[in-house]
């Protein structure tokens, strides 16, 4: 039974999305707050992520946008005087800030219960020696180590463990296999496993960094049941109660195994085994938190089964992470046991051939599957790249395929298990007999059905052999050969365009399965759906549904792109079910809540590729279908949709080409009067130059194809253009370099509205802190704007009145302006929902996602003036970077985006909301000593006086040689760091070494390589040494404002509903 007294109970979210922790937290602690509503408990959560679909209306009762540090929890906790807390849905951010909590008795000072896993137990899986303490009392074995105070120490442990080693002097596993049991647990000891999972790759690659398979394809029975065994005792032991994650390694040679560790909270595995077996994890830990028992407790997705059901899966799940490598300076591109990855896909299939190729498709990084043909990878070391594993080794183990590799071969030099080679030579040599065809009708149903079967699309299969004609031609000329021939998808699965007219000719179709996760067992009610060619039927009956709506989801989180497009699509299918309409969701994310079982009427977790979409909207027969919430994806999709004769909801797709199309774009800004910068784009390096000479410099360059590295940047002199000129491989018609003129000093707006048939009826307008330069994803935003011009803000309204009348605007939209002495410039329209639309519709308690939607319904909406101008309050959103997950990335803000998630606070003042946010994402106030680099002389005039309030408050002043000198010539007083690559006392090497600074603010001056290697050590330094760094000095400038305004404790703890 549960816990009686618990009334009200604290939810520790995990803050940013970031490397290691991203939105599978809004999925599990989403599910939390569900449980606890279900039992009538009041709820409290603390988290400023307010992109999250878990900080929205009737998720939690309370909502306090604040840091996930011990003292701003405490204060809450004084405040709302909670039962009970949950740490372990918030991942390693809660369970690090709870477990300082206990430690520092605040739990008990407040009579708070934690509930679940005792803390002890916890604190004793972090901790490695009493980890293996607690193990070697139930004679489990982990990797042997020792501890090391010298040479000769390590000498010795080293002797006792024997070669190879890692370096924290671990005995080495490499080339064993990495398995993961997912255990669920309850207070009377009753104890299951929901999931097993294996790597793709063998121990070495961090479980983030692999493919990982489940159930687990190439463990002997004997080998999984021992594994479960171990799991389920090593629970047992530690005092689980609700669920945990146990990572073993196992000898390929024999049964002999270690632990690797255990997680006792939900963690990523968490989210990925929920989706992939239907089981709620999340849902159900959190009611055996509260005390209930496993056999008291429904599986809220079947419906019919108790939760004590282990699930029993007849099909495979394959998940692939997504890397953004591209987008930073100095990053290896290597993989292992550190994580790198932004974001993941999950695909399921009846085949691993089906599920993988399906996987990497979901990646949206230009790849068509383990096969592409028209991508040409040529590896010149290719041994090497298969021995020493990168982001790009999926395309070099086809490659090794091509050259001949063997499967022995390949396995000797990567220890990937052979059962998976064996599956990727399968779809290497289906390729090969596709390739020998000369006319599409030449596929008979047979070879058809066996190229489906193994994963391949119609664009795959369209680019083997028709090269000669357009790739979506091709595709289509595929899916109409597919539908001859009769090979089509069940509901389970299908893919693209040449390959997909061909397929379809053919009667080759994919059908609808439902995830079963009782294997047929038992009746499931799920509306948990994916395609495949492995069926002669559909699960589900199409003939009874109502008139059905389709939204497409945001697909893989990546840099620019994360769960503030989950949050606008979640928002979409609640409205849908408010107005009475079936909801249609296609998403693959695990992370995400829209692939919630309960979010949505039917869910199709599949691809969100032109095939795929058109095979469900055949079926669903939909009055329409949403691109319009999804972010990019949806949106790139929006006119091949359009031509094959879907219905797209609100803007029309001919609109959002005329705004995608920088040609057509430009030239509708004149033909409305309305200027923008000046750009060209040039196909020879002479043009650029004759540009450069019209227009003068600083000038924004973005290259088509650059050899490493970012691919935009702005630069201040011709010689900072060559240097960035000198990246892109090629400058030529066939990869021009778009030069844009750049702007100095302007500020950056942004207009988020609703429009109806080209009439604004609501929007709201925020304001960068940063100058422009600084990617709109990465930028501080405040809302309602605090230093804009009112006539500038009526001058961007009615530009933006223009542009929704002149592109017919239906649905939401964002526009970015720049603005500079009250001149306003159009920079970008986006026809869809924009990454800001959670922060402005929070904190103006006013959803403009759901009036978005009921437009895209047809539903006549009222006209509103904004409902921002009267706010008596201010929200700050803050960008969140993972530089310390990134070894070697230099840490500087630019054009390009490179932060992975953010957060929003809310303060009486613009100051006050600023430092919660910035708090948020992990900056520190400082305590006494701050660097100043201030780079450029318009920032170190711009940082003059914060330098000058600091002294006077106390602090001491660093700064480096030409900061020193300016400051020295204007009255403040500095203490002068020499360079790290000068032989002189005292040096900025010894104190971010030595941590004798607080704060360092380096503001790059320009691209010379001797400045850029100077600032980028200290820059990366300060990172690596966790100091608190500052890139730019507007925000710097912003930071020291709010730091001398407030302390902590000044700071008003109040819930969002409390804002008025």
């Amino acid at each position: 039974m549960k816990v009686q007294d618990i009334k009200k109970v604290l939810v520790i979210g995990s803050g940013a999305l970031k490397i290691g922790e991203a939105g599978e937290f809004d999925y599990s602690g989403a599910q939390a707050l569900k449980a606890l509503r279900e039992e009538g408990i009041a709820s409290v959560l603390i988290n400023p992520n307010i992109a999250t679909v878990q900080t929205s209306e009737a998720i939690a009762d309370q909502i306090y946008f604040l840091p996930i540090t011990p003292y701003f929890v405490e204060q809450v906790i004084k405040k709302e005087k909670p039962d009970g807390v949950f740490l372990a849905f918030g991942g390693q951010t809660a369970l690090n800030c709870g477990a300082q909590l206990y430690e520092a008795g605040i739990f008990e000072e407040y009579n708070i219960k934690v509930l679940g896993t005792p803390v002890q137990s916890i604190l004793d899986s972090e901790d490695r020696d009493i980890f293996k303490r607690r193990m070697d009392q139930i004679e489990i074995k982990l990797a042997r180590s020792g501890a090391a105070t010298n040479f000769e120490e390590a000498k010795a442990v080293v002797a006792e463990i024997g070669y190879p080693v890692i370096v924290i002097i671990d005995e080495s596993l490499k080339g064993w296999k990495e398995v993961e049991y997912e255990v669920v647990r309850d207070q009377y000891g009753n104890c299951i496993t929901v999931c097993n999972m294996e790597n793709f790759d063998p121990i070495g690659v961090h479980t983030g960094e692999s493919i990982v398979v489940a159930p687990s394809q190439t463990l002997t029975n004997s080998e999984y049941h021992k594994l479960r065994e171990l799991s389920r005792r090593i629970a047992g032991h530690m005092g689980i109660i609700g669920e945990c994650n146990v990572q073993l390694a196992l000898d390929p040679e024999s049964e002999d195994y270690r632990v690797i560790e255990i997680n006792a909270r939900l963690s990523r595995s968490s989210a990925l085994a929920s989706k992939a077996t239907g089981y709620p994890l999340a849902f159900v830990a959190a009611k055996l938190a509260l005390g209930y028992g496993l056999h008291e407790v429904k599986n809220s997705i079947t419906k019919t089964t108790p939760a004590f059901f282990e699930p029993a899966l007849d099909y495979v799940v394959v998940k692939l992470p997504r890397w953004d490598l591209n987008k930073f300076t100095n990053v290896s591109r290597k993989i292992g046991s550190a994580m790198k990855s932004v974001g993941e896909v999950m695909a399921i299939g009846v085949s691993f051939e089906e599920a993988l190729q399906k996987g990497i498709r979901m990646l949206d990084n230009g790849l068509n599957g383990f096969i592409n043909p028209y991508r040409n990878t040529r590896e010149k070391d290719i041994e090497t790249a298969l021995n020493e594993p990168t982001d790009q080794r999926i395309l070099v183990l086809e490659e090794a395929f091509r050259k001949g590799y063997t499967v022995d071969q390949i396995y000797d030099l990567t220890k990937i298990d052979k059962w998976f080679l064996y599956k990727l030579e399968h779809i290497h040599q289906i390729s090969e007999a596709l390739q020998m065809k000369k006319d599409v009708r030449e596929l008979d149903t047979e070879e058809m059905m066996e190229a489906k079967k193994a994963g391949f699309s119609d664009y795959q299969i369209g680019g083997l052999f028709l090269q000669k004609i357009n790739p979506h031609e091709a595709e289509l000329t595929i899916r109409n050969r597919r539908k001859v021939l009769g090979v089509i998808p069940y509901v389970r699965q299908i893919d693209t365009l040449a390959a997909e007219n061909r397929r379809k000719v053919l009667g080759v179709i994919p059908y609808v399965r439902q995830i079963d996760t009782l294997a047929a067992e038992y009746p499931a009610q799920t509306n948990y759906l994916y395609l495949t060619y492995h069926a002669d039927h559909h699960d589900i009956d199409y003939h009874n549904t109502k008139e059905t709506v389709v939204v497409l989801g945001s697909g893989v989180y990546r840099i620019g792109s994360s769960v503030e497009f989950d949050w606008c699509g979640v928002n979409a299918l609640l409205t849908l079910r408010e107005k009475g309409y079936d909801s249609v969701m296609i998403n693959y994310n695990p992370e995400t809540v829209s692939t919630d079982y309960d979010m949505c009427d039917r869910l199709y977790f599949d691809e969100l590729t032109f095939e795929r979409v058109t095979d469900i909207i055949e079926l669903e027969n939909p009055k329409g279908t949403i691109v319009s919430m999804g972010g990019q994806i949806p949106n790139n999709m929006a006119m091949k949709l359009h031509k094959f004769g879907v219905k797209i909801l609100g803007t029309s797709p001919e609109s959002i080409d005329m705004a995608e199309n920088r040609h057509r774009f430009s030239a509708m800004l004149d033909e409305l009067g309305l200027d923008q910068p000046r750009w060209k784009e040039l196909s020879s390096l002479n043009a650029i130059y004759d540009f450069a000479d019209e227009v003068g410099f600083p000038l924004l360059i973005r290259p088509s194809y650059v050899l490493s590295g970012a691919a935009m940047n702005v630069v201040g002199n011709k010689e900072e253009m060559e240097v960035l000129l000198s990246q892109a491989q090629d400058v030529s018609p066939e990869h021009p370099v778009v030069v844009s003129e750049f702007i100095q000093g302007a500020k950056e707006i942004e207009m988020d509205a609703v429009a109806q048939n080209g009439t604004i009826v609501d929007y709201a307008i925020s304001e960068h802190v940063e100058f422009a330069g600084v990617h709109s994803g990465d930028a501080t935003i405040m809302f309602p704007p605090q230093n804009v011009y009112v006539s500038t803000l009526r001058k961007i309204r009615n530009i933006s009145a223009a542009i929704a009348e002149k592109w017919n605007i239906s649905g939401p939209f964002n526009i970015q302006f720049l603005a500079k002495n009250n001149d306003i410039k159009v920079i970008e329209l986006n026809l869809r929902a924009s990454r800001s639309f959670p922060f402005v519709s929070k904190v103006m308690k006013n959803n403009l996602i759901t009036k978005a939607t009921e437009v895209l319904l047809g539903d006549q909406l009222e006209v509103v003036d904004g409902q921002f101008w009267d706010l008596n309050y201010v929200g700050v959103k803050a960008s969140q970077f993972s530089f310390q997950r990134l070894k070697g990335a230099d840490p500087v803000l630019g054009v390009d985006m490179s932060s992975t998630g953010e957060v929003g606070c809310i303060g009486e003042d613009a100051e006050e909301a600023l430092l919660k946010a910035m708090l948020s994402v992990g900056m520190k106030i400082p305590k006494k000593s701050v660097l100043f680099s201030s780079g450029p002389i318009e920032s170190k005039t711009d940082l003059l006086e914060s330098a000058r309030k600091l002294k006077d408050h106390g602090f001491d002043i660093y700064a480096s040689k030409g900061t020193h000198k300016f400051f020295k010539e204007n009255g403040v007083d500095s203490t002068h760091l020499y360079w790290h690559d000068e032989d002189q006392k005292p040096n900025v090497a010894d104190y971010l070494s030595e941590k004798k600074l607080d704060l360092v603010i380096n503001i790059p001056k320009n691209l010379t390589k001797k400045e850029l290697n100077r600032g980028y050590y200290i820059r990366r330094n300060a990172v690596d040494f966790n100091i608190s760094l500052l890139t730019n000095a507007r925000l710097a400038k912003a930071f020291i404002n709010a730091i001398l305004k407030y302390q902590p404790e000044d700071l008003t703890i109040k819930a969002w509903g409390e804002y008025h």
